[in-house]
């Protein structure tokens, strides 16, 4: 069987494209389609993969108009054919999920998200992440995007989201249920021996004002503790100017490093209503607990009491109260892993290949595949239920 993935593009080296290179180890001789591909900020091993790249790459300032080109996703994607292949897995928030299959193939979208500046998940957002020439033109050209978006998210075949959280979304958005298989957490890659808690508080993400990184420097600073900040992103000269002398920032960093700030550190920090959750995971690999946000995705992937806390309310008196009444002794390192591995690469690729043989057996049309057939029989992920339009794969996340 012959299997395309489709990317919307390969820019910074984030959560949807660690789950991208596990699909690419289920499929290795898949060929990537991607609008455009940034080489030198991606590891080297994507250098090794096949990934075939649009007109769009050949354009001046990749790096400087990235978020222009990628409104150019709809255009591209929507006329980019594909020949000879037998399925098409489109690893998407946005443009990728709109490629045709060929005649007789299935089309399966591992979805992220409905995009963001799109749907106005968070008040101001969407305005933001537009390019300041289209700001003008704003509500005619969302209603057509979103007009596009919600066409192409109902010419797939199966939709699968990253976490029950987005499944909701797409629930309300496409009016179209989804499979939840959450994302792998690259646990080995983190894996750490247990420490003591350090001194700093953590912080790993990118500078986006949803991520919500102010109110971690707010609360560092109106508790005079350290805070380290790994990351970068447009927001870093706000963040810089709300910042304390007890905030440290490193930039971007290394797997390796950032899974020993991990290890060392009180506990990581994260703020924002975020999609999945993969960061506070990564620390649980590590074997630290987390302080998050009790809202989206990481009511998912942290287990009050045990891997982490909640703050319940988005502002620096409620995350205060929290990190005050942290006791790093409440928190067993061992629980830390456990649940970490709850969400492993071969958990994540075990069931996205159950997923797919389901959807080839359902349509009849597609040949056997060795790389298929590694896989659990058909019926055997378990925990598969739908819940008000929502279908999990997930096996649940129960912590023993």
């Amino acid at each position: 069987m012959r299997v395309a993935l489709v990317h919307d593009f390969l820019y910074v080296h984030g959560g949807a494209e660690r789950a991208l290179e596990e699909m690419h180890a289920i499929w290795p001789e898949a060929p990537i389609f991607t609008l455009l591909y940034v080489h030198d900020r991606l590891p080297a091993a994507f250098r090794a993969m096949d990934i075939r790249t649009t007109w769009v790459d050949r354009l001046p300032g990749r790096h400087r108009l990235q978020r222009l080109y990628a409104l150019w996703q709809p255009l591209v994607f929507s006329t980019l054919r594909l020949r000879g292949f037998d399925l098409v897995l489109s690893s998407a928030s946005f443009g990728a999920k709109a490629v045709a299959a060929p005649p007789g193939a299935r089309h399966v979208c591992y979805c992220y998200t409905p995009p963001r500046f799109l749907w106005d998940y968070e008040p101001g957002i969407a305005r933001d992440r537009l390019p300041r020439a289209l700001r003008l033109g704003e509500r005619p050209l969302r209603a057509a995007l979103r007009r596009w978006d919600r066409a192409a998210a109902g010419r797939v075949d199966s939709i699968v989201a990253i976490s029950q959280n987005v499944a909701q979304r797409i629930v309300h958005v496409y009016q179209r249920p989804a499979t939840v298989i959450y994302p792998p957490v690259q646990t080995d890659r983190f894996r750490q021996p247990a420490r003591a808690p350090g001194s700093y508080w953590l912080v790993v993400s990118r500078f986006e004002a949803y991520k919500r990184v102010d109110l971690a420097i707010a609360a560092a600073n109106a508790l005079h503790e350290d805070l380290v900040i790994v990351g970068e992103g447009g927001d870093e000269p706000r963040l810089r100017r709300l910042a304390g002398p007890t905030v440290r920032f490193l930039g971007h960093q290394s797997d390796e490093a950032v899974a020993e700030l991990m290890a060392r550190c009180r506990a990581l920090l994260f703020p924002g209503e975020e999609d999945f959750g993969l960061t506070p995971l990564e620390a649980n690999a590590a074997g630290k607990p987390v302080i998050a946000y009790g809202a989206g995705g990481a009511l998912e992937t942290v287990v009050p009491g045990v891997t982490g806390l909640f703050f319940t309310e988005p502002t620096v008196d409620s995350l205060v109260e929290q990190m005050t009444a942290f006791d790093s002794a409440q928190f067993d390192t061992e629980a830390c892993w456990r649940q970490a591995g709850r969400f492993a690469p071969p958990v994540f690729r075990e069931r996205l290949q159950a997923h797919v043989r389901r959807i080839v057996a359902s349509h009849q049309s597609l040949p056997d595949s060795p790389s298929l057939a590694e896989g659990p029989r058909r019926g055997s992920t378990g925990g598969s239920r739908c819940v008000s339009g929502v279908r999990s794969a997930s096996g649940g996340r129960g912590l023993t």
